[in-house]
C-alpha cells in the first residue's frame, strides 16, 4: 500500500476497483467495447472467489461497466450484499482502433503498414482513447461511488487499461507504459481509501490469484497465441 497523503478526524470510504474475469475469447481479439464478449468458466469461478472473499466487508454500493464481461462479475458481489447493480458508462474499456482484430505476441500486427499511422504516438496513445481523457472520466466515477458509499465501502468492476491508468495518476506515475508490467491481474481489486474527500492511500489484491493462468500474471513474458487480448 503506498501512502497519498494523510488526514484525521474524517469518515473513511473505501472503493475497490476490481478488473473484470476471464473472458471466453477463442479467437483471441482484443475485443475493446465489443458486444457479446462473456466471462468463460473459469471467469465466472473467479467472480464467485472473489465475491466470497468481499462477503464480510461493509459493502453498501456495486456498480459496473456496462459490457457483459463486468456485469457478469459484479453480479456475485452485488448478490452477496443484496445489492442492486448499478451501470457506470464511465467505467467502460478504453476506446481502440484494433478491437475486433488479433493484435498480439507473433502476430505480426507491427509490420503492417496500415497499422503504422496508428502507433505513432505511444503516449497520448494514437491507437485509441487518450489516458487523460481515462482519468478524468475513471476519477469521475470514483468520486461518484465515494459519495455513494460514504463512511462504508463500494466496488467498481472495470477493465484492466482504466484501472492502471486511473491507479497511476493517482500515484503520479507516467501515463504511458509497458502493457506487460501493468498491475492489474484478472478479478484483482485495486482499492481506493477516502478520509472524507480526501484520497489517503492506494492498496492492491488478488483474491483470485491462484485461478489466474500464469501467462496472464503481472509482469510474465507474453506467450506466443495466448497474448492477444491482453489489457482487456
Amino acid at each position: 500500500m503506498s501512502d497519498i497523503t494523510s488526514d484525521t478526524g474524517s469518515d473513511i470510504t473505501v472503493v475497490h476497483v476490481m478488473r473484470h474475469g476471464e473472458v471466453a475469447n477463442p479467437d483471441g481479439v482484443l475485443y475493446g467495447r465489443l458486444p457479446g464478449y462473456h466471462l468463460s468458466e473459469l471467469g465466472r469461478q473467479m467472480a464467485d472467489r472473489v465475491a466470497e472473499h468481499l462477503a464480510p466487508r461493509d459493502i453498501t454500493y456495486v456498480c459496473a461497466s456496462p459490457l457483459e464481461r463486468a456485469q457478469e462479475t459484479a453480479t456475485p458481489v452485488a448478490k452477496a450484499h443484496g445489492l442492486d447493480l448499478a451501470t457506470d458508462e464511465r467505467l467502460i474499456e478504453a476506446d481502440n482502433v484494433f478491437q475486433g482484430k488479433t493484435f498480439g505476441v507473433g502476430d505480426g500486427a507491427l509490420r503492417k503498414p496500415g497499422n503504422w499511422k496508428h502507433l505513432v504516438n505511444p503516449f497520448k496513445p494514437s491507437w485509441g482513447e487518450p489516458y487523460v481523457d481515462i482519468v478524468v472520466r475513471m476519477m469521475q466515477a470514483l468520486d461518484a461511488a465515494k459519495d455513494q458509499a460514504r463512511g462504508h465501502e463500494a466496488v467498481l468492476v472495470s477493465h484492466q487499461l482504466p484501472v492502471w491508468i486511473v491507479r497511476s495518476y493517482v500515484e503520479k506515475r507516467r501515463l504511458w507504459h509497458d502493457p506487460r508490467k501493468r498491475q492489474c491481474t484478472l478479478a484483482s481489486l485495486t482499492s481506493f481509501t477516502y478520509q472524507g474527500d480526501k484520497l489517503v492511500s492506494v492498496g492492491y489484491s488478488e483474491p483470485a490469484r491462484d485461478l489466474v493462468p500464469a501467462h496472464l500474471l503481472a509482469g510474465a513474458k507474453p506467450v506466443k497465441g495466448k497474448d492477444k487480448a491482453f489489457g482487456a
